[in-house]
């Protein structure tokens, strides 16, 4: 990193800190809820329906879990990646574009506070 390279405040720093840390734990919790309707084994009282419900039911069932399991992929690396943030405010690089290496725009940060690329970057990629 350049000695000329702008960054963020401390004050900027620690709200996005915060912002990310409530993201982290509304993930974490939205994960688990995941997990647990992947775990679910179910059996919501369909054993006295007709066969071809139950037939209907199983496949549906394989398929939420599927799903789930795609779902629960994506939070997890959701996760990864505010965590990663973190890292990078403690480092005093976050919002640091990793190929321009200019500030991302604050209303990005703030709309997706994991962003490693300005809007510039993420277009040149397209």
């Amino acid at each position: 990193m350049a000695e000329n390279t702008v960054r963020f405040s401390d004050k900027e720093l620690a709200e996005f800190k915060e912002l990310i840390s409530n993201k982290i734990e509304k993930a974490k919790h939205d994960l688990e809820l995941i997990k647990s309707a992947y775990m679910n084994d179910h059996t919501n009282g369909t054993e006295d329906t007709s066969p071809q419900f139950k037939a209907f039911d199983e496949g549906s069932a394989v398929m939420s879990k599927e799903s789930n399991s795609q779902l629960a992929i994506r939070q997890e690396k959701f996760i990864r990646d505010l965590k990663n943030a973190l890292i990078r405010i403690e480092n005093k690089t976050y919002g640091i574009c990793r190929v321009t290496g200019k500030l991302i725009n604050k209303k990005r940060l703030e709309l997706v506070p994991h962003a490693t690329l300005s809007i510039e970057a993420k277009n040149m990629q397209q």
